[in-house]
């Protein structure tokens, strides 16, 4: 077409155009706002003829450019009924790029630039650039008030056109609908008056305002800075607009200006600005002189608010020290640091919008800080109600709403309720009721059926659909919100700016630069169609798609400032992963079903990887909100099984959607879940969203945020949850309000078992109030109401309640803690069941039925009358276990009235009544009223520590049945008494300041308690008092009227030697006396007497023998008197003074002394003494410094005292003299090692020891070597032990030439360098050898002259040497030699039978000559060369050396190399060795292929008892190998395999074989990943002899397990049985028969809980002769120590339970002790890092030392 064709063409559309605009006006300046937002379009408004006006608005369109002229025409062809023979011309000439024309323009560009751009987006000539005018004050004035009154207008003509023109459904015009809104941190004074003026911003839980109170005018100073926090879509934005509307309205008239600027558009400013240029350049110049405004607005800065929306999108951080000019140019982000520092505008308001996250630091923190938590049940039902307001079907849309929970739960985001309503719009007039609803299911089909709703009917607009997705990718992907003309294709402009999608606004990157910017009308709907696209764009692949579906953590809130723009991404991908959006992504994609559910399972495989992982709070609730949205049934179920059972969330803010898709997934779990909120904001009415909950077992809130809409949103819940047992409200601001509607719903919850009101600042009517509804709940077993106020008399309420209330059984109150614990009545009865053989009266039986009540009432503040009322109460109650009123105000008054009640009272355990100001007046008091209490068990006084605690004996039943006690043991608190449970009476009167004239009286008191039928043990404890010597002396005098102690404690009582020898003559007067233990300088004093078992110290106790028992077995026994004196100057005189003491004491005596120094007059004194001592059986002089010359003097004691029998002096600081009884000398032994004695001291020794003619053993250390000489009258059996440091340096040669020195034969030579010892064992007398067969034998040495002397002088004592032992030795340090002079010694030793190598250095060349020496020992029996490092060629070797071996019966070769040649060679050898009775080889890297040439090779071992494979790699192949080989072998006893790689089939094959080995007594598995078939299959026939079974790691499960235990239940030789690490939970091993000979348990780390250790303890009762127990690492509590506290008296043979890595705590390591107390001989119980604090693991140690706490184990191992 030639140019004048053209341009009429151009001309005809224009007049088309005009006259199609014309008819509908309104439509074209809907599209003016559209394309040019938040601007005055200058006077073509004013033009009263349409068509002039249309002319005007197409000419400023056209002159826009290219791209918005293309746009708008798109706009026509799609809005509006265009002829068809007009839109393909329009779209041809002018929506495309070459038919732009240009002349159209010319015009328009004419026009001044003011008049383009009056209005809000005003550019005047720069702030920065304007000198400022000097005018008169009235003049200024004048301009700021014109000024401020164009921007109360400006405002108001932006929201007047913006209602005006919104005409589509998305953006139709609704009611507002305030959300919720609450503090979160606030320090302005609240002004609610303020608040009322705008009624539609309303205030949640009483501390919960409207907004508008956080701009108080009274406010005078500092920076006054509002930030509101709300996640996407809850209305951020809609409220900062609203805002500026309601000023432009006039309602918030103390401020005279309004500035509202949003971070996304700021970002986009590329030069730095000055506060002036941002305000005035970027938002409303003024007419003239800006300065004078800016001045102005300074000036009045308490009357201006800022709003800055999208804190959180602000691109570069800021700090909150600023170290430029304030008011210099900056970053939009510094601008905003410097308004709420106060640098800028000092006292103005500023009012920030953020999602959650880490707030910028250039916040002040004084800054209020509210939490934005969208609708409630209510506000979502009135929106609604709005939305269809006029229409017919406003009342199906809430019959909708109210019939589908799920479609409620996600409209409570304001921007889902708004696209909520928009479908129900389109989707009700052609549905039945509850199918429109049932399209609805998740949010994504939410957005899919609003993109349904905005298409034409039948026809969706996939390439306007895929556009928008590809922008909004785009975007994310490159983290833009902002797109501009270019950015968008025209029809995708057209597409979105028809439906609403788009929404545009003018964008100032410049001062004066404005371009019109475009974003999708919220964020959300950018994710949406980016994941749309990405689900249906045939471009994108599925390692793309699955690469953005990820789990973004919400931990990022607390780290990063600026947070992802893609955030919920993830969310609509899973949810278009749902079948329910196949049919419309194939639509959409244009392809088939098949193609879109490939890209579906992509996403759900995704999933499923991370439904599978350990993961996070924050993680677990993206995960859910994914799974949710994917509607996977299979996937929510793997989803739900995953999770933890115990789920804790901590400080992250949760919303009623976030706990709506946590239930959701929970409705697919099978077993129950414990759920933990602490710190976690939390949306008032998100309890709703857990209403129906089934599966939640545990439920806890710790939060500040919760307030009365929660407690009643609770309230509402909580009868719904079926399985709910434990309930938690802790550190909330519920008020009397809130726990009305609590107490209402409990009674509703009768399976609740804990209910905890902490720290809620409740008061006496609202504790009243939930204490109340007890009876309601008769399950409850515990009701935690601390850290509430109350009052004393409500205190006592408290106590009546528990008196009145049968289920209680426990009140403890003590400060802030306020606890009842209960007991079901199912439960008690249970407890008080009694043996039907005992007989009772009718009072005894009354008082079994009935139940026991502690009662703890610490720190209260009660005084005498409270007590009085207190009694009076108690009087008529209960039984009483435990009386606490410590910390009070008693005084002598009260304390004595309460010892005074304890008869009527019935407690049975504990009274205490410390610190509460008690005199000395008052002691004797309570001494006094309780002189007559039977039941007394322990009275402990201690004035200076404020102490008085009464402790009563157990009643049978309690004694018989600990159990019973402990079966609630949630009801046992971190109060703990002062002792433990004592089985005998106890008097400690400590620190009490007692001196020897208070000791008369306080004798006579205790002489009448002596006195009573009744008392039969007693312990006394004056400790810590000042009775000095005279109190020492007349104690003496007085102990015989008090009969038979059991001890007495006198320490820290200002003792000196005379005091201990005063109390030492006691031994003659006191029958009960056998032990005297004295620490002098530290004080330590006790009596004890003779007792079975550890002392007292240890917490044991004597039996109580009844009355009149026979006690001529226990005297025969002649139980040892002991006298211990430590830490005392032992002179010459003092030593003489104290052997005549104790001559005087009957025998058997051990005496212990330990001083710093004993000088030898000393020690030769003291030797002296004791041939006057014939009754001495022990001396010991411990940690007591002995000069060098006491080996001598103590040598010499042999001929000084006849009765000696062996001297043990280890070192110059231990000496020990053992005694025998009878005159009949059985050798005498000698041990002097560690003395640093050299050869001539070991002369010098010997010829004293001569004098002795019988000593038959002798231990020597030193530095040289030396000779030993024993007595002419040799005995055969004489044996040398040398244990020195010497002996690790001398190496292997020097220690031949010492054992060369013998004067015997030598049969054993044992060395070990790194434990340095040497042991050599000794036949007399001594033989010679033929001559002529040391020659014979030294013919085939060829060594040098000097080695050929040594070793002929070997020849001649190790002639008959049968055993060769070197451990842990160096043979590479001497060249060899010592290897040369061993391969010639063996040459020559012609009857070894034991040659061992471990752990030792050799050279490849010197197991060259040992291997030629060993050669020659045919008559070898056991070849130990196991733990070695050598090479492959010296193994070689060695494995030479095994020809013609037919006689070895032992061979260890653990840790050797034996690959390939080197096995060959070994098996070859194997195949000769017919008498092999054990075989180890361990550690060996044996592979399947080795073991198949082994087996072969053993076939003709039919002697075989012991064979160790363990650690190689024989895998399944190599046992089956071993499962065809092992019946050939009949005399089998031992087989270990463990960690070999065998798995389920290998295991069955060998169980099979393993049944036909009838003498197989160890059988050792473990580590290997056998599984319950081998279990099975080994359980149908075990070896009838086996004593050993262990099975660790062996992943067995509950079936294999319970099998395995029912066959070997009575098994008769069972000795050890070890199923560690398996997993036990539900299969643990219980017997019926019992084990008679089982030893010990090993079941470490098997996952064994409370409820599995019962049955565990009662296997262990049918296991009598059971030593070790190990239960580490598992998840036992203190039911579980109370089950093992029961059965630990009955089991006599138990040494070691190990309990290491539990869950027990301080009240189960009580009872563990009262078990223990009880008379168990066991060493050690381990306790390390168990939940016990460490000052009660201190405590509880020094009461019971048998509790080891400690990380490393101090106890014996007795395995």
């Amino acid at each position: 077409m030639d140019p004048i064709s053209i341009q009429l063409s151009t001309r005809n559309l224009w007049s088309w155009l005009v006259s199609l605009l014309s008819k509908d006006t309104e439509w074209l300046s809907d599209k003016m706002r559209f394309f040019f937002p938040n601007m005055d379009l200058g006077p073509g408004n004013e033009v009263s003829d349409p068509e002039q006006r249309v002319i005007l608005q197409l000419r400023k369109l056209h002159a826009q450019g290219l791209a918005t002229w293309q746009s708008f025409i798109h706009c026509v062809c799609m809005e509006l009924e265009v002829p068809l023979d007009l839109e393909v011309p329009l779209l041809s000439t002018w929506g495309s790029e070459d038919g732009f024309p240009s002349h159209l323009g010319a015009e328009e560009e004419s026009q001044p630039e003011s008049q383009l751009h009056h209005g809000l987006k005003r550019p005047h000539q720069s702030y920065g650039s304007s000198p400022r005018r000097k005018q008169c004050r009235k003049q200024q004035l004048e301009l700021s008030r014109r000024y401020l009154q164009l921007l109360r207008t400006s405002t108001q003509q932006r929201y007047r056109d913006r209602l005006s023109g919104l005409g589509q459904p998305l953006a139709s015009h609704q009611a507002y609908i305030p959300p919720i809104l609450q503090w979160t941190r606030a320090t302005v004074p609240l002004d609610t008056q303020q608040g009322a003026i705008m009624r539609d911003i309303k205030a949640e839980d009483g501390t919960d305002v409207s907004i508008l109170d956080l701009f108080n005018p009274r406010t005078k100073k500092g920076p006054r800075v509002t930030v509101l926090l709300g996640k996407a879509g809850m209305g951020k934005t809609v409220l900062a607009h609203r805002l500026c509307q309601k000023w432009a309205e006039g309602q918030l008239d103390h401020f005279q200006a309004l500035f509202l600027f949003e971070f996304r558009q700021l970002n986009l400013i590329t030069s730095f600005l000055t506060l002036p240029q941002l305000l005035f350049d970027l938002y409303l110049s003024p007419e003239s002189d800006p300065d004078a405004v800016f001045q102005y607005l300074k000036e009045n800065a308490d009357q201006v608010l800022l709003i800055f929306d999208g804190l959180d999108e602000a691109l570069h951080p800021c700090s909150s020290r600023e170290t430029g000019d304030p008011e210099g140019p900056g970053t939009a982000l510094t601008l905003f640091s410097g308004l709420c520092c106060g640098t800028l505008l000092p006292g103005c308001w500023v009012m920030a919008t953020s999602r959650p996250g880490k707030l910028p630091a250039c916040l002040p923190v004084e800054a209020a800080v509210v939490q934005m938590w969208g609708f409630d049940s209510p506000r979502v039902e009135e929106y609604v109600s709005h939305f269809f307001s006029a229409q017919p079907s406003q009342e199906g849309a809430l019959a909708e709403l109210r019939a589908n929970g799920r479609l409620r739960s996600m409209c409570v985001v304001p921007a889902l309720c708004r696209i909520a309503c928009l479908c129900l719009h389109h989707l009700l007039p052609g549905s039945a009721p509850g199918q429109s609803v049932a399209l609805l299911p998740t949010v994504t089909q939410l957005y899919m059926q609003m993109v349904l709703a905005l298409s034409p009917p039948g026809c969706l607009p996939t390439m306007s659909l895929l556009g928008l997705g590809e922008v909004a990718l785009r975007g994310l992907e490159t983290g833009k919100v902002i797109f501009y003309a270019e950015d968008i294709p025209p029809s995708v402009i057209a597409f979105g700016a028809a439906h609403s999608l788009l929404t545009s606004f003018r964008v100032c990157t410049d001062p004066g630069h404005l371009q019109t910017g475009y974003a999708f009308t919220h964020f959300s709907l950018q994710e949406f169609f980016a994941a749309l696209y990405l689900m249906a764009s045939p471009e994108v692949d599925n390692d793309k798609l699955t690469h953005h579906v990820t789990l973004n953590s919400r931990w990022v809130l607390r780290t990063k400032a600026r947070l992802g723009i893609s955030d919920h991404l993830p969310t609509f991908l899973a949810g278009l992963a749902s079948c329910a959006c196949r049919s419309f992504l194939g639509q959409l994609a244009g392809h088939d079903e098949a193609w879109v559910g490939a890209k579906q399972a992509a996403v759900v495989q995704v999933l499923r990887k991370l439904a599978t992982r350990k993961l996070t709070g924050p993680k677990v609730i993206e995960l859910c909100r994914y799974v949710d949205e994917s509607q996977e049934t299979e996937l929510a179920s793997l989803t739900a099984q995953s999770l933890r059972y115990q789920l804790s969330f901590h400080n992250f803010p949760l919303t009623c959607t976030d706990l709506t898709s946590l239930t959701n997934i929970l409705e697919h779990r099978e077993v129950p879940i414990h759920l933990h909120f602490e710190g976690c904001p939390l949306e008032p009415h998100c309890p709703e969203a857990l209403v129906g909950c089934g599966q939640i077992e545990n439920l806890s809130f710790k939060s500040r945020k919760c307030g009365d809409a929660f407690a009643e949103a609770l309230s509402r819940s909580l009868p719904t949850m079926g399985r709910l047992q434990k309930l938690g409200l802790a550190g909330s601001k519920i008020t009397a309000q809130g726990i009305r509607n609590l107490v209402k719903a409990l009674p509703l919850c009768p399976q609740l078992e804990e209910v905890s009101f902490q720290d809620n600042q409740l008061k006496d009517q609202e504790v009243l109030d939930v204490v109340e509804v007890l009876p309601s709940l008769p399950r409850l077993r515990r009701l935690d109401l601390s850290g509430n106020n109350i009052s004393v008399s409500t205190l006592l309420c408290l106590a009546k309640v528990a008196v009145t209330c049968p289920t209680i059984r426990m009140l403890q109150v003590r400060e802030a803690d306020l606890i009842f614990l209960l007991s079901p009545p199912a439960e008690t009865t249970a407890e008080i069941q009694r043996a039907p053989d005992l007989q009772e009266n009718d009072s005894q039986r009354k008082g079994a039925q009935s139940r026991s009540l502690t009662l703890r009432l610490q720190k209260c503040q009660l005084h005498v009358h409270d007590v009085e009322a207190l009694i009076a109460l108690l009087l008529g109650g209960p039984h009483l276990e435990e009386v606490d009123l410590s910390g009070n105000q008693l005084e002598d008054e009260g304390c004595r009235l309460m010892a005074e009640a304890v008869l009527q009272l019935h407690i049975t355990r504990k009274l205490d009544l410390s610190d509460n100001g008690l005199s000395v007046a008052g002691l004797h008091c309570v001494l006094s009223a309780v002189s007559t209490c039977r039941t007394l068990a322990e009275l402990h006084i201690s004035l200076l520590d404020k102490a008085v605690v009464l402790m009563f004996a157990q009643t049978m039943e309690e004694q018989e049945e600990p159990q019973k006690r402990a079966a609630l043991l949630d009801s046992l608190t971190s109060q703990m008494p002062s002792e433990l449970p004592l089985s005998s009476q106890r008097i400690r009167l400590t620190h009490c300041g007692f001196q020897a004239k208070h000791l008369q009286q306080l004798c006579k008191v205790l002489e009448g308690r002596c006195h009573l039928g009744h008392l039969r043990h007693l312990h006394l404890d004056f400790s810590g008092n000042a009775l000095g010597d005279e109190g020492a002396a007349l104690l003496a005098k007085l102990l015989p009227g008090l009969g038979a102690l059991q001890s007495l404690n006198l320490s820290e009582n200002g003792f000196s030697l005379d005091a201990v020898l005063a109390l030492a003559r006691c031994f003659s007067t006191l029958q009960w006396l056998f032990h005297l233990d004295v620490s002098l300088e530290s004080q330590h004093i006790l009596l004890r007497s003779a007792k079975r078992g550890r002392d007292v110290r240890a917490g044991g106790f004597l039996p109580e023998f009844p009355a009149g028992a026979d006690f001529s077995e226990f005297s025969r026994l002649r139980a040892p008197r002991s006298f211990c004196l430590r830490e005392c100057q032992l002179e010459p005189p003092s030593l003489t003074r104290l052997c005549a003491t104790l001559e005087e004491c009957p025998g058997p005596l051990e005496v212990q002394l330990s001083c710093e120094v004993l000088s030898d007059q000393s020690l030769e004194t003291l030797l002296h003494c004791l041939p006057r001592l014939p009754q001495l059986s022990l001396l010991q002089l411990s940690q007591t410094g002995l000069s060098s010359r006491s080996p001598f003097l103590l040598a010499d004691i042999f001929s000084l005292c006849p009765w000696v029998q062996k001297v043990d002096l280890r070192s110059l600081n231990h000496a020990t003299l053992h005694f025998r009884s009878s005159q009949e000398r059985e050798g005498v032994c000698c041990g002097l090692t560690g003395c640093g004695l050299n050869q001539e001291h070991v002369e010098s020794l010997c010829q004293l020891l001569s004098k002795c003619e019988d000593v038959n053993q002798l231990d020597l250390g030193s530095k040289q070597s030396f000779r030993i000489h024993f007595s002419k009258q040799e005995e055969a059996g004489k044996t040398l032990r040398v244990e020195e440091l010497w002996v690790g340096r001398a190496g292997v040669l020097a220690l031949l030439e010492v054992c060369a020195q013998a004067s015997g034969n030598v049969t054993e030579i044992s060395i070990s360098e790194t434990q340095q010892q040497l042991h050599v064992q000794l036949e007399f007398p001594h033989q010679e050898e033929n001559p002529e067969a040391v020659a014979l034998r030294l013919a085939h040495c060829d060594l040098g002259t000097h080695h050929s002397l040594l070793v002929r002088r070997l020849m001649e004592t190790c002639a008959r040497l049968r055993q060769l032992s070197l451990s842990q030795v160096n043979l590479c340090d001497d060249n060899d030699a010592s290897v040369l002079l061993l391969q010639s010694l063996l040459l020559s030793l012609s009857e070894l039978k034991k040659f061992r190598l471990t752990s030792s250095c050799v050279s490849t060349e010197g197991l060259t000559h040992l291997a030629s020496g060993l050669s020659h020992c045919h008559h070898l029996e056991e070849l130990d060369l196991s733990n070695n490092q050598f090479c492959q060629e010296g193994t070689k070797a060695l494995m030479r050396a095994l020809e013609g071996k037919c006689r070895l019966k032992s061979l260890d070769l653990c840790h050797l190399p034996l690959g390939g040649s080197t096995l060959a060679m070994l098996t070859q050898g194997l195949s000769h060795m017919t008498l092999l009775q054990s075989l180890r080889l361990s550690r060996n890297s044996i592979c399947d292929l080795s073991c198949c040439h082994l087996s072969e090779a053993l076939r003709t071992a039919t002697s075989l008892e012991e064979l160790g494979l363990s650690h190689n790699q024989i895998g399944d192949a190599g046992a089956l190998h071993l499962a065809a080989m092992l019946p050939r072998l009949p005399a089998l006893r031992k087989i270990d395999l463990s960690a070999n790689d065998i798995g389920p089939a290998g295991g069955v094959q060998l169980a099979e074989a393993l049944t036909l080995c009838r003498h197989l007594e160890e059988l050792m598995l473990g580590h290997n990943a056998l599984g319950d078939p081998m279990a099975l299959e080994l359980a149908q026939e075990l070896p009838q002899h086996l004593r050993v079974l262990h099975l660790p790691s062996s992943h067995l499960g509950p079936e294999g397990v319970l099998s395995l235990g029912q066959a070997l239940d009575g098994c008769p030789h069972l000795e050890e049985i070890s199923l560690a690490e398996n997993s036990l939970t539900e299969g643990v091993p219980h017997f019926c028969k019992g084990l008679p000979l089982l030893r010990q348990m090993d079941l470490v780390s098997c996952k064994i809980d409370n409820q599995t250790a019962k049955l565990l303890a009662a296997s262990f009762v049918l296991c009598p002769a059971l030593e070790v127990i190990l239960l580490s690492w598992n998840l036992l509590g203190d039911e579980a120590a109370a089950e093992l506290a029961r059965v630990l008296p009955q089991m006599s043979r138990l040494k070691r339970v190990d309990l290491e890595k539990n869950q027990i705590t301080a009240c189960g390591a009580w009872l563990l002790a009262e078990g223990l107390a009880q008379g168990s001989g066991i060493q050690v119980i381990r306790l390390w890092n168990n939940p016990i604090p460490a000052n009660m693991a201190q405590c509880l140690h020094s009461q019971e030392p048998r509790l080891d706490f400690a990380f490393f184990d101090k106890a014996p191992q007795n395995t």
